[in-house]
């Protein structure tokens, strides 16, 4: 009785589709999902043991078919975070809000129905303020075209990784679903970078992973980057990771975050992208396996996308995603801060 009327309740969802704008695929093994204008379709692939497949973000105009095709087992209502709340609404923090690729996965976070969203901020007055215009700002080492938000629905609270006590971040998180972290050190002072990418990347994110754990968060998103393992796999004399990890050895700090959340306990996804880009994308975006990727850029709308789609496909659970845009042609030299 409770799958029939499991079936009942999505195909009556799939009336309202305009409501929706991602969607979580049936499988994880090998695709490509090509990017429109508007929105993202998939587009299966052959299968490949250092791809995973299927990361399905649909678009409002293909919801309907897509959905009316799935029975309640396939889609994995039960075993979502999101959707353990039959009766209430779902709540999700993300840490590091006002940053480029956090700013995106609250706008995204904000539109879906039903959806508590809180930004976690270190400053909630000047936060309130940058997130409703658009500007072009210079954050230490890199300039940033900044879009405005409408907040309007999201929760502001005040978060700092690098000062807050464990406790202070618990209190932060109490009654949340779920976890996005996006945060990281912002190169400025060369001679500060070392300090401050552990402290943020590392013990900082650390602290964010031991409040999650406290406060009952059930699954944490958490941005890093591809090459981040890099020294494991014979990469730590390619470009990619010797330009990247020049600035305060960032990629060594976020493995010792990583590692912390793989033995946590808690459900989690890892999503390593590519060289970040402010713009939208111009290539399907490739998702690929755990230390497979050494180069390739991507924007951030993609990365954005993909964690949001983390959050709720079972599929995705103690998975590490690494993406890049695939342009069909070979991938520039990955360069973690290039804009």
């Amino acid at each position: 009785m409770m799958k029939s009327a499991l079936t009942l309740l999505l195909l009556s969802l799939a009336r309202e589709a305009s409501a929706f704008s991602a969607f979580p695929s049936a499988s994880l093994r090998a695709a490509t999902v090509t990017s429109t204008s508007s929105a993202l379709s998939a587009v299966p692939s052959k299968s490949n043991d250092d791809e995973i497949s299927n990361f399905n973000i649909a678009s409002r105009r293909d919801f309907s078919q897509t959905l009316a095709t799935l029975t309640a087992g396939t889609f994995l209502l039960s075993s979502s975070p999101l959707a353990a709340k039959a009766d209430s609404s779902p709540t999700v923090v993300v840490a590091g809000a006002t940053g480029q690729t956090g700013r995106r996965v609250l706008e995204r976070l904000a539109a879906q129905q039903g959806t508590q969203v809180i930004a976690a901020v270190r400053n909630v007055d000047k936060a309130s303020k940058s997130l409703s215009e658009s500007s072009t700002v210079v954050r230490g080492a890199m300039i940033q075209k900044v879009p405005s938000l409408d907040a309007a629905g999201i929760e502001l609270r005040k978060l700092d990784v690098a000062s807050d006590s464990t406790a202070d971040i618990t209190s932060v998180l109490k009654g949340a679903d779920s976890l996005v972290i996006a945060v990281g050190f912002v190169p400025g002072n060369p001679l500060k970078m070392n300090a401050a990418a552990h402290e943020v990347d590392n013990v900082g994110t650390c602290k964010l992973i031991d409040a999650a754990k406290a406060a009952g968060v059930k699954k944490v998103v958490m941005v890093s980057s591809i090459l981040t393992n890099g020294r494991a796999w014979g990469q730590e004399k390619s470009p990619g990771f010797v330009v990247t990890n020049a600035f305060g050895n960032v990629l060594d700090e976020k493995l010792v975050a990583e590692n912390y959340l793989k033995a946590s306990g808690l459900d989690y996804t890892i999503v390593r992208p590519g060289g970040l880009k402010a713009k939208p994308p111009t290539g399907s975006l490739k998702i690929s396996g755990e230390d497979t990727l050494i180069a390739g850029e991507i924007s951030r709308d993609l990365v954005a996308d993909v964690c949001v789609a983390s959050l709720t496909d079972g599929k995705a659970s103690k998975k590490v995603l690494e993406i890049i845009e695939d342009e069909e042609s070979e991938p520039k030299v990955f360069n973690g801060l290039n804009m």
